[in-house]
C-alpha cells in the first residue's frame, strides 16, 4: 500500500485520530492516500484548505477535467481514478469519460473544454514552456483572467499531491476495482489499484 508506516493513535482527540474519522466517515473506509499523511495531519489539513479556496472560484465539472488532465500528465493513477470516478456522477457515462481520458474523436468534450484540459498538460509538463500565445488561446474561449488563475492554480497544486503519493508508494484504493472494467484500465496511468485492500476495515 505505500513504502512507510501507518501512524495508529488511540487517542481520539488527536489530529491524525480526528482526520482518519473524517475520511471514515466521508468515504466510508479509511483511504491509502489518507493514511500516508498520517505522520504529518497538518499537511493534508492545509492541502484541503488550499484545495477549498481554488475550487471556490470553479465550476465543479470544469475542476474536475483540469485535475483529471494534470493526473494524466504525471501519470498518477490514483488522482486519475478518483476524479474520474467524481466526473461518473453526474457528469458522463463510462464511455464518454473513457473518450475523453483516451482523447478520442467520440469525446463528448467541446472546444473549449479541450483547450483547458490541454493547458493544463501543459502547465503539469512544463510550466516554462507556457507562453502568451497560450493564455491568449484560453481568453479566446471567454473565459477571464480569474478562470485562467484558476484553470493554472488546480493544475499545478496536482503537482504535490500526486507526487507525494506516488513517491511514497500509495496505491489506489481497493474501491476502484468497481469501476467498469475498461474505464479502468484507461485510468490507470501509473501505480496499479491496491489488490489487497479491505474495504471492510475502519480507523
Amino acid at each position: 500500500m505505500s513504502y512507510i508506516s501507518t501512524v495508529t493513535d488511540n487517542d481520539p482527540a488527536s489530529r491524525t485520530a480526528q482526520m482518519f474519522a473524517k475520511a471514515q466517515a466521508g468515504y466510508g473506509y479509511l483511504p491509502n492516500m489518507v493514511k500516508a499523511f498520517s505522520h504529518r495531519p497538518e499537511v493534508m489539513e492545509a492541502w484541503n484548505g488550499l484545495l477549498a479556496s481554488i475550487k471556490k472560484g470553479m465550476d465543479l465539472r470544469r475542476y474536475e477535467l483540469v485535475t483529471l488532465a494534470a493526473a494524466r500528465e504525471l501519470r498518477s493513477s490514483y488522482c486519475m481514478l478518483a476524479h474520474g470516478n467524481v466526473l461518473l456522477h453526474g457528469h458522463f457515462t463510462p464511455a464518454e469519460l473513457q473518450a475523453i481520458v483516451e482523447d478520442s474523436d467520440a469525446s463528448p468534450l467541446n472546444e473549449a473544454d479541450r483547450a483547458i484540459m490541454r493547458f493544463a498538460a501543459k502547465v503539469v509538463r512544463d510550466a516554462t514552456s507556457v507562453d502568451a500565445d497560450d493564455i491568449d488561446g484560453l481568453r479566446r474561449h471567454d473565459l477571464s483572467e480569474g478562470e485562467i488563475f484558476d484553470i493554472v492554480a488546480a493544475a499545478a497544486v496536482r503537482c504535490f499531491f500526486s507526487k507525494t503519493l506516488d513517491a511514497l508508494g500509495v496505491q489506489p484504493d481497493g474501491a476502484y476495482h468497481e469501476i467498469d472494467p475498461k474505464l479502468k484500465k484507461a485510468l490507470i496511468v501509473g501505480r496499479d489499484i491496491d489488490a489487497g485492500y479491505d474495504l471492510s476495515q475502519s480507523a
